[in-house]
């Protein structure tokens, strides 16, 4: 069970507690299980921080293995030009190449860091938000249970 779910059985148990008759707005909730669900919860949320920890750590793999790769091509460009360097013209469209591939590295790397960065950014984004959420239906939920309602 996820925290939203956790809340929203807290929440059902609230609308679902009986109240209690000269008591303004006052209700009896079973304890017993509202601690089961505030324990579920904090069982929950340090998933969800884990979760969020992951996903930083995967966006530094990601950047990693974009770095690799553009190595790899720029390595792979430069061999290539080794290779082409035995004739004048062949030298020559040997350089315009690798600087094309080097270009076409460098651009596809910058790419790929932004692309992962975006990504890295947007997962972290609704994870942030997710928990701030589900913080404050934790907040509006402690709030209700200490604040009296009024008939």
């Amino acid at each position: 069970m996820n925290v939203n779910e956790i809340l929203d059985r807290m929440d059902d148990l609230m609308d679902g507690a009986p109240s209690l008759p000269l008591s303004g707005g006052k209700c009896v909730v079973n304890s017993e299980r509202m601690r089961e669900l505030i324990d579920e919860l904090r069982l929950n949320l340090p998933q969800e921080i884990k979760q969020a920890k992951m996903i930083v750590s995967d966006r530094k793999v990601i950047l990693e293995d974009a770095k690799r790769e553009a190595e790899s091509v720029v390595k792979v460009a430069e061999e290539r030009a080794r290779r082409l360097v035995d004739e004048n013209e062949l030298t020559k469209k040997a350089k315009e190449r690798a600087t094309e591939i080097m270009t076409t590295a460098q651009t596809q790397a910058r790419e790929l860091k932004r692309a992962a960065n975006e990504f890295s950014e947007n997962v972290l984004k609704t994870a942030e938000q997710g928990l701030t959420e589900s913080l404050n239906q934790v907040r509006t939920a402690k709030s209700a249970l200490r604040t009296p309602v009024n008939k």
